[in-house]
């Protein structure tokens, strides 16, 4: 079978990786052309677009790149109609994929949705046009498919694919880690300032100003596959400040504590039971807007997975040095700590164990046999 898939970012890069490998077990002849990154590309077939070419975040900045947006469109339409796939499979990237979508089901283009475009979130009008343009649609968080289910939409809850990413790594030795990466003996306070340019530029500065307050901890900056070192150097200025490219992962299994970025780093970070502060900052223009249309109590999964304050929200204006210095301060009490493991655990059961790219992959292949 032939399989196009679109996905926009990083986590979607991951998750394609996964689901592409987890396809092939089901499917040996499996053909695969797709929008996505580095690990898709490693699985095999053929990379149209890399995901770094078109990550903008914000509202403001989509703006500011309609006509590549919309150039880029043009010429995933035109790809899909030379590749002519058996299944298209969309993952999130609702801006770019509900507008394909559209077309490629008055196509007659077979159309799956694995992880839902967030619609819980803002503009639940969308549901309609799912409902209109995806033939299945796979979640992975167990809210989702309640939320669905009010708009008479049927989803299929398969887990959360980070279950088995987190799951089936490699465990690190911190001895080797350390000293492969000059880290001191220090507890680890680790850095996730986001993936894009618009993030880190946003967040790293506040993060870093907190440096001199904790010489007893070691500050380590997480760094995102789609950015080099030069990107990130002008902002380290700190002799306890390290950089570790592209092992997340790694870094998190060692950390004491961590100051996250919204997005899907909280989760993989509370997965990692690791205490977290979540921070978020866009453009002015992006976050009034956002203000308007978002209908949520939380920002981070952790939160609205658990549907209560499980770690704490620094957002735009309350996002600075001080509010950041005391909720790290907080996070580092051993009391406190315990709070964070026992709902951290909770969590993890929410989610539904493993083997969301097996149920995925299995029931896309059966309904193609069908």
């Amino acid at each position: 079978m032939n399989y196009y898939i679109i996905a926009g970012e990083a986590s979607g890069d991951l998750h394609g990786s996964n689901l592409m490998k987890a396809l092939l077990k089901q499917d040996v002849n499996a053909q695969f052309r797709f929008w996505g990154g580095d690990l898709m590309q490693q699985v095999g077939g053929t990379l149209v677009k890399h995901y770094k070419e078109r990550a903008f975040m914000g509202f403001a900045e989509v703006i500011l790149n309609l006509s590549k947006i919309y150039k880029d469109i043009a010429f995933c339409k035109r790809d899909i109609l030379e590749f002519n796939p058996d299944v298209i499979i969309f993952i999130d990237n609702s801006g770019f994929n509900l507008r394909i979508a559209k077309w490629a089901k008055q196509h007659k283009f077979r159309t799956n949705y694995y992880i839902s475009p967030q619609v819980w979130a803002s503009r639940a009008g969308r549901v309609k046009a799912i409902k209109r343009d995806i033939d299945a649609m796979f979640v992975i968080l167990p809210f989702v498919e309640a939320f669905y289910k009010k708009y008479d939409y049927k989803v299929t809850f398969v887990g959360h694919p980070l279950i088995d990413a987190i799951a089936d790594r490699t465990q690190v030795d911190e001895y080797e880690f350390r000293a492969e990466h000059q880290l001191s003996g220090k507890p680890i306070i680790a850095l996730l300032p986001g993936s894009r340019k618009q993030e880190i530029k946003n967040m790293l500065s506040v993060m870093l100003s907190l440096v001199d307050f904790y010489p007893d901890y070691q500050f380590v900056i997480a760094g995102a596959p789609s950015q080099d070192f030069e990107f990130y150097q002008p902002f380290i200025k700190a002799s306890n400040v390290k950089f570790i490219a592209n092992k997340t992962y790694d870094l998190l299994s060692v950390s004491t504590a961590a100051l996250v970025t919204s997005g899907t780093a909280t989760l993989e970070t509370a997965l990692f039971k690791i205490p977290q502060v979540v921070c978020y900052k866009g453009s002015a223009i992006s976050y009034q807007i956002a203000k308007r249309i978002i209908t949520l109590k939380f920002i981070s999964l952790v939160n609205l997975i658990m549907d209560k304050e499980v770690v704490k929200e620094l957002i735009q204006n309350e996002f600075n040095s001080k509010n950041l210095k005391r909720e790290l301060d907080i996070i580092l009490d051993p009391y406190e700590r315990t709070k964070f493991f026992i709902n951290y655990y909770e969590l993890e059961k929410k989610l539904g164990g493993k083997g969301a790219s097996e149920k995925t992959a299995k029931l896309i292949f059966k309904a193609l046999k069908a």
